[in-house]
């Protein structure tokens, strides 16, 4: 295994700093027990009033489900451990566990009963079940399990050979569930962490979606093709139609399904718009695109004139370049931690769209500030080694993924191209 070699790496072991209270996204009670209530209603209860059925454990932590401990073990400087025993768990909740309720609005199952004596974890799960996921130029709906756990469903769009055509504007794009579940690994070999947990998983669409939706508006959009397959087409911004319908064969659909983040009214995130963002315009072209010097600019405006901001947008442009992403407009991160944490790298359904062509645009923050982290520069030389070659370590991880092949060979092989063009930058860098 390169990945068991991969992570036994020094530099696959350079520890983060002491976590203490304070860089913590959640303080909880340790003494707080939680049980599934014995009647058929699924129900969360306080184990103090119920006999404990499940989950049963020796701590009170034993008994919280996965998607709940995820939550608590977020903190300033990772999204989760570096080797997480817990990750295996949590992938197979999200491809294996049972859906109770599924449609664009996660506010579709019966709340759990209040735990007064808890009231933190209490809120964690009930505030997770009114996030609103209307918005969106396409399709994704919210899966909603027997624990309360959440997670952010994208279907199927495209094959995994389809290309993206030359002449499509990037924000005409298709997104690819593929994408999603690539990027998460790509993310973790890179040793970022910064992506919420993706599985692949094969939907039923009559059982898993259709007859236990509450969305109306998302039921009204089922119909079954001339060829009888079962479809439906959801609301969204754009292609949402007759036209851009997803089908089954005859009920089946491949789709990514990616562990929710807390509700923001439990754990705040701000927005930020990135400073290379692209016009969006079939013509106009951004400043960054214009001005070579742009880089000094962006130096002087906060949050990017103190601390490891820039160097962390910097990481993630070298992430959207592997995958080919050109669609990273804003970023997000933890409010609680000011500016000393890391970038949430979320929605990337439109990376892996091409393995022929290279954007060397994407790379215009490490070309113009000619800046980065000495560990990320120093891992990325590692990974262009033959002993831990990035397409091979991709591609042991994506295999362990119930939709595997997750990626068509040749964007395998295209990683490797791109991470030598990455270094290429840097040397130019370093010879300047």
């Amino acid at each position: 295994s390169k990945l068991a070699a991969l992570f036994k790496h020094p530099l696959y072991n350079i520890p983060i700093p002491e976590v203490t209270e304070k860089d913590k996204l959640f303080v909880v009670n340790p003494m707080e027990k939680f049980s599934l209530h014995s009647s058929r209603s699924d129900e969360w209860i306080s184990s103090s009033k119920a006999e404990t059925l499940l989950p049963t454990g020796k701590t009170a932590y034993d008994t919280y489900p996965t998607w709940l401990k995820f939550h608590v073990g977020i903190n300033r400087y990772e999204l989760y451990p570096r080797l997480d025993p817990l990750m295996p768990a949590l992938l197979w909740d999200l491809a294996t566990q049972r859906i109770v309720s599924s449609g664009t609005s996660s506010l579709l199952a019966p709340l759990p009963t209040p735990l007064p004596c808890c009231p933190l974890l209490t809120s964690l799960f009930l505030m997770s079940l009114s996030v609103q996921k209307t918005g969106g130029t396409q399709l994704k709906l919210i899966m909603t399990f027997p624990d309360y756990g959440q997670a952010l469903f994208k279907p199927m769009k495209q094959t995994r050979d389809q290309e993206t055509p030359a002449d499509l504007f990037y924000f005409s794009d298709l997104e690819r569930h593929n994408a999603e579940i690539a990027a998460f690994y790509l993310d973790w070999v890179l040793d970022f962490r910064r992506i919420p947990p993706v599985s692949g998983r094969l939907i039923n669409i009559t059982k898993e979606i259709r007859d236990i939706t509450t969305d109306k508006k998302l039921a009204k959009t089922f119909f079954i093709s001339p060829a009888g397959n079962v479809c439906f087409y959801g609301e969204c911004s754009y292609y949402c139609s007759t036209e851009h319908a997803l089908c089954g064969k005859p009920d089946r659909l491949e789709g990514s399904m990616a562990a929710l983040l807390p509700d923001k009214t439990l754990a705040k995130r701000r927005s930020w718009r990135s400073p290379w963002r692209r016009s969006y315009h079939k013509s106009k072209k951004a400043e960054w695109e214009l001005n070579r010097n742009y880089c000094a600019k962006v130096r002087e405006m906060p949050p990017y004139d103190r601390g490891h901001r820039l160097l962390d947008l910097i990481d993630m442009t070298v992430l959207d370049f592997l995958m080919g992403n050109m669609d990273r407009h804003h970023y997000e991160t933890f409010e609680k931690f000011g500016n000393d944490t890391f970038l949430l790298h979320l929605d990337n359904g439109r990376g892996f769209g091409t393995h022929s062509r290279d954007e060397l645009s994407i790379l215009a923050p490490l070309q113009q500030c000619c800046s980065i982290k000495k560990s990320t520069y120093l891992r990325l030389q590692l990974l262009a080694t033959e002993p831990y070659r990035l397409s091979d370590l991709l591609r042991e991880a994506l295999a362990t993924d119930p939709l595997a092949p997750v990626l068509a060979e040749p964007h395998l092989q295209a990683l490797d191209r791109r991470l030598g063009k990455v270094l290429a930058v840097v040397g130019h860098c370093l010879a300047r």
